[in-house]
């Protein structure tokens, strides 16, 4: 898994059927330390997430293991919106920072 930070959203009116009704975001990875990396990816979002959240992300096989996402052509999928995060016994994250 991997943290990162909600910067908007997808939308695509023509896609495959087994697409229908996934909600996509473009999403900006973060590091340790709570950096914005250069490094973008859309995922599918069944949490609802919502635009500047930090989320947690599975990739690859991982994003398809959710039930009823088997048969979608998922290469990442939010897994978590994320509360906090501390390291080093520093809080790097809260909700209320977002």
């Amino acid at each position: 898994m991997q943290m990162a930070k909600v910067r908007g959203t997808v939308v695509g009116t023509q896609k495959l059927r087994s697409m229908t009704g996934v909600k996509l975001l473009l999403l900006q990875f973060i590091d340790h330390n709570g950096e914005l990396l250069p490094k973008y990816e859309v995922a599918a979002d069944p949490v609802g997430a919502g635009l500047e959240e930090w989320v947690l992300v599975n990739r690859g096989s991982a994003a398809r293991q959710e039930e009823g996402h088997q048969n979608r052509p998922l290469d990442a999928m939010v897994v978590a919106i994320i509360d906090t995060v501390t390291v080093d016994n520093r809080r790097i994250y809260g909700e209320q920072q977002s």
